[in-house]
């Protein structure tokens, strides 16, 4: 079964957007225009996910769940111990992406805080909804790893035409996906948590256990 999640704007992240748009160290005379690029931003942007939880095969040279089989060896690591995963994608929608484009003929300075929003809002509507499955999950002993998505190690950049037939992504949230593997609104994220129990060792969410070693956004 799908679902569908409408959430509130999520707390604003400055440290982040500086981070993504490169300007950490920064002296404040960017201040002004962040602000400004934050105040327009907002009434262009909503906040919705759609979600199926499958029950996994963890077979010798495979995982299996809903219609993707795979052996990615990220996703096995990522979800070992799970039964079950959390498929989901994220969106904040067409009207921000044409934000971006207005501003990309007649301000770059303005095109790159806002590219820079469009990352971090996503970022932390992905955090919001983890955050409220893993309230779900915490009542029966459960929770949720960290998450992984398509282009991530060695998952291949291809499952995202599994996930979007999967999810319904089209239809429940108006997210569709280009000949090019390409998404559409751009602010976009699909991803997969394996559902694991709570006194289950964590791992750590860092930069140490990506493979993307060129990864611009490494720290």
């Amino acid at each position: 079964m799908i679902e569908l999640r409408h959430f509130e704007p999520p707390a604003w992240n400055v440290r982040e957007i500086m981070r993504y748009a490169r300007i950490c160290g920064a002296d404040d005379s960017y201040r002004e225009l962040l602000d400004e690029c934050m105040r327009e931003a907002e009434p262009a942007l909503s906040y919705r996910v759609c979600y199926s939880i499958l029950r996994v095969e963890h077979n010798r040279d495979n995982l299996h769940f809903g219609n993707i089989v795979t052996a990615s060896q990220t996703i096995s690591k990522a979800i070992r111990n799970a039964d079950e995963v959390v498929l989901f994608a994220a969106t904040v929608g067409v009207p921000f992406d044409m934000l971006i484009r207005k501003y990309s003929a007649l301000s770059p300075a303005k095109a790159l805080i806002l590219q820079a929003i469009g990352a971090e809002r996503v970022e932390s509507l992905c955090d919001a909804f983890c955050t409220e499955i893993n309230s779900t999950l915490s009542e029966n002993g459960k929770r949720l790893t960290p998450r992984v998505s398509p282009g991530y190690g060695d998952i291949p950049m291809t499952m995202q035409r599994e996930i979007f037939a999967l999810l319904d992504c089209p239809r429940k949230i108006g997210l569709t996906l280009d000949e090019s593997l390409l998404m559409s609104p751009s602010k976009s994220v699909t991803a997969l948590c394996g559902v694991i129990d709570c006194d289950d060792e964590a791992e750590k969410r860092s930069c140490d256990n990506c493979s993307k070693t060129d990864c611009e956004y490494r720290i």
